[in-house]
């Protein structure tokens, strides 16, 4: 009954790029030279990150300004931390981070997550 009222649609599937190693932070500087990456941290552990995570799979549009990498952060929690220490964003949980040209331009955490403002952000140059 209520479906109607709150969902956006048909949920579009997101291409992501699975983030397990440190040394795909490389592909993903690379990456961000010719198309904004963004990063989501998301914790397999955490209800507000499963909740920020399917709101933001609700609003995810195939038209996408950035190229998405999700990372499960308690399987790969040296990739995390290495997240941290090369983008100089301190940790948190569920977290987004936009990355353009090899450093981090923006990020967002819990329910300050929004598929909106991060696309927004992508699409400035």
């Amino acid at each position: 009954m209520f479906s109607k009222i709150f969902s956006k649609g048909d949920k579009v599937d997101i291409p992501w790029n699975s983030l397990t190693t440190i040394d795909q932070l490389e592909e993903v500087d690379k990456n961000s030279q010719k198309k904004p990456v963004l990063l989501f941290k998301h914790s397999t552990r955490c209800s507000i990150s499963a909740m920020s995570l399917a709101r933001f799979e609700r609003s995810y549009e195939e038209t996408a300004a950035f190229e998405p990498y999700f990372l499960d952060l308690i399987a790969h929690r040296d990739v995390s931390n290495a997240i941290a220490e090369k983008y100089g964003v301190v940790h948190q949980s569920p977290q987004t981070i936009l990355i353009k040209n090899g450093k981090a331009v923006f990020d967002s955490s819990h329910m300050g997550i929004s598929y909106s403002e991060l696309n927004n952000h992508a699409q400035k140059s």
